[in-house]
This record gives C-alpha cells, structure tokens and sequence, in this order.
C-alpha cells in the first residue's frame, strides 16, 4: 500500500511530429521523473492521451514504459471506458510485468446510475487480483462517484484499494474519510487541492503538473505527509500560477508545452487535441523557467 504514498505522475504520451508514438522521449521521460524523485508513474491514464490510441499502441507503450523504468519505482496500468465488459475483458487480460495495480475512471458518456457504478468495478475487481484505484473525476466522465459507492466499493473488494478523487467536492471527501474502512487510500486527483487533501488524511497525489516539476511538486507533496504544512504551503503557492496555465487551454496540451521548454521531449498531440496558442505557450515557458532555477 505504501507504493503509493507521495507523488504519483500520471504521464504524458509523447509523440513525434508525425504523430507516431516517440519512444525515445517517453525514456527521457521516465528516467526525468525517477530522478526528480515522484514515488510512482501511471501510465495511460487521461494525460497519456490514452482515448486516442490503438490497442497495440497501448500494449507497447506499456511494455516500454515498464522496461524504462525497470524496477525502480511502482507502476500503474490506466484502464478504463463505458463499455463495463470490454474493460473487464482488457483487465482480465493484462500481463505486462512490472505493474502493481490499476487505475481505472468511472465510465464516460453513459452517466450510469450509482448502481451501475457499483456493478461496473464489481466486474474490474472480480477480473483480476491486481490492486485497483478507482478514478472519479465528474468533469470528465459526466458522473459521479458517490461516497457511498466509494466507501462500498472499498468494504466489499480487498483488491480495490483507493480512490483517485478528483471532484473537488470537499463535502463528499469529508464524508469517504469518515466512512472508509482503515487502510483504504484517498489519493488527490487534482493539483491544486493536494494539500488540503492530504491534511484531512489523504496520501498523496496522481500528478499532472509533476511531469515538469517533479523535484519540486514531490518536495512539497511529503512536506504535507510529515505534516508539515507550513513549508508545504509556502511551495505550493509557487506552483499557483504554473498550474492554472497547465490547464488554460486543456490538458494535457498545457503539460506538454512545459515538458518541451524543460527539454525533456515534444509537445506534439493527437487530434482532437491541438497545441496551445502562442500567447499561452510564452506564458508556460516563462513560468516554467522560472520555477526550474
């Protein structure tokens, strides 16, 4: 369970300019993450532009990633769509070595009914013996995940063991912290509410801006789990303006703009997602440099 304490990264595709998956970055990548120190890295979650890739494409860059990283931190497999049998089948079905658990967001588009939640990750959790995170985050999948589904889930599946939260709703939070069974990990699915998080009893984040700070957003992350959140608060407020911009003009558009001003890899996308305007962009690097130094 401690493998994921502290600052996961949710990581980012890259992509040559022709739009073939650029393994040599997602390396670069990888290897700039372990040395800023994150705990952790999901791979194919939202951030990893994973709705616009082929199912080969997945495998290998699951398999890339697992060998890049090679051991040296925790890994996690993001799987997720609205179709509960097809997920379950992918899950059943996943093998690749090195991966510690699953990350999967609640299903997109069909607005199930909390119910329907509940069977959907009753299907996951009975697929596989892997550990599985679930992932609710409304203002992408049109649905909530309730704290009653929540802490339910948690009580009646061994193998779900935490929740990736990110609806921002601090009420529901209050509410998952009471109720959840001991051991049961609240994770942070939103940067900019970490701190608050971790202070009610969370343990850590899934990071989106981490893929450029990674040194510096994971300093302040275990700040806040030794509670010490005095100088946590004072480096998170630097990352204020630099998260905003992250998320001006879409994500993971944002993040990809920073990891090309860091010199890490391109920030090419796939349609339908397109590049930040210039204007943003000088903004992302400005910042971005700055909190490089």
């Amino acid at each position: 369970m401690d493998r994921f304490y502290g600052t996961g990264v949710a990581i980012v595709t890259p992509f040559q300019a022709d739009g073939q998956v650029d393994y040599t970055g997602l390396e670069a990548l990888v290897n700039y993450l372990i040395d800023g120190g994150v705990e952790y890295l999901v791979s194919l979650g939202t951030t990893g532009e994973n709705a616009t890739l082929t199912a080969g494409e997945k495998q290998k860059i699951w398999e890339k990633t697992a060998e890049f990283t090679a051991g040296r931190v925790s890994l996690v497999a993001g799987i997720a769509g609205n179709n509960t049998l097809e997920v379950a089948e992918q899950v059943k079905n996943f093998n690749v070595k090195g991966y510690d658990a699953i990350l999967s967001a609640s299903p997109a588009y069909n607005k199930p009914t909390q119910e329907g939640i509940y069977q959907h990750y009753k299907a996951l959790a009975e697929a596989t013996t892997l550990p599985i995170l679930l992932y609710n985050v409304p203002s992408r999948t049109g649905s909530n995940i309730s704290a009653e589904t929540t802490v339910r889930l948690a009580n009646d599946f061994k193998n779900i063991i935490g929740t990736k939260e990110a609806s921002g709703n601090f009420d529901q939070l209050n509410q998952i912290f009471r109720d959840k069974p001991e051991g049961f990990m609240v994770i942070s699915g939103d940067d900019p509410i970490s701190l608050p998080m971790i202070a009610l009893g969370g343990v850590g984040v899934i990071s989106v801006v981490a893929n450029a700070l990674p040194k510096q957003f994971s300093n302040m992350i275990r700040l806040c789990l030794k509670g010490d959140f005095a100088a946590a608060q004072k480096e998170h407020s630097k990352f204020i303006d630099f998260t905003r911009l992250m998320f001006t003009e879409g994500s993971p558009a944002g993040i990809k703009t920073a990891l090309k001003t860091a010199g890490v890899c391109g920030n090419t996308l796939r349609l339908p997602l397109v590049q930040v305007s210039e204007a943003t962009a000088a903004k992302i690097a400005a910042e971005t440099e700055k909190l490089l130094k």
